[in-house]
């Protein structure tokens, strides 16, 4: 009988986690919808780590660019932004190709690049100022629309502490500050 009971305690127990996970979920996607909260996310699948050696700003030959696979994932965030109540969002993104092509096939609004949310994989010296931009960036914006936010590991790990994997978001309570509220992360299903 203990055996049966000890799976019944825990079987609630796991019911519970997963009602308050679910009710934090949908707290944080609430808080995005109503402008207290924004979605800071790495760019989708582009092989590789860093850029070549010859990278250029504004010429995608030179870079790291979305295969297949990466443009079926970013492509994947607008019905998932959709069943979360979002259809149009402003968006923000890093200059680079992968981020900027994330960020339009995403399909939910205009697409703004935001030169703050630049990789600074090669020039680490900048993660400081570059970090503090995004964060005085993001606080200035005026009430509106959902902001969604294209960026880097590198810049989403320097602002968080979390290491995305291609094409994973996080869900951040405004306003920003040195050490944000991680609400979330997601990953379009």
């Amino acid at each position: 009988m203990s055996a049966l009971r000890s799976l019944v305690i825990t079987l609630m127990l796991l019911l519970l986690a997963t009602q308050v996970h679910a009710q934090h979920e949908a707290e944080a996607w609430q808080a995005l919808r109503e402008g207290k909260a924004v979605l800071m996310l790495r760019h989708a699948l582009a092989p590789g780590t860093g850029d070549p050696s010859h990278f250029t700003l504004g010429d995608c030959s030179t870079q790291r660019n979305l295969n297949d696979r990466g443009r079926q994932q970013a492509a994947a965030w607008n019905p998932f932004l959709a069943r979360h109540g979002i259809n149009q969002a402003r968006v923000y993104t890093s200059q680079w190709c992968r981020s900027r092509d994330t960020a339009t096939e995403m399909d939910v609004g205009a697409v703004t690049e935001w030169p703050a949310l630049n990789s600074f994989f090669q020039n680490r010296n900048q993660s400081s100022a570059q970090t503090r931009e995004t964060i005085d960036q993001v606080n200035a914006l005026k009430p509106g629309l959902p902001v969604v936010l294209v960026s880097h590991q590198v810049n989403i790990t320097a602002l968080t502490g979390v290491f995305p994997a291609s094409n994973e978001g996080v869900i951040l309570a405004l306003p920003l500050s040195d050490k944000p509220e991680v609400l979330i992360s997601v990953v379009p299903d």
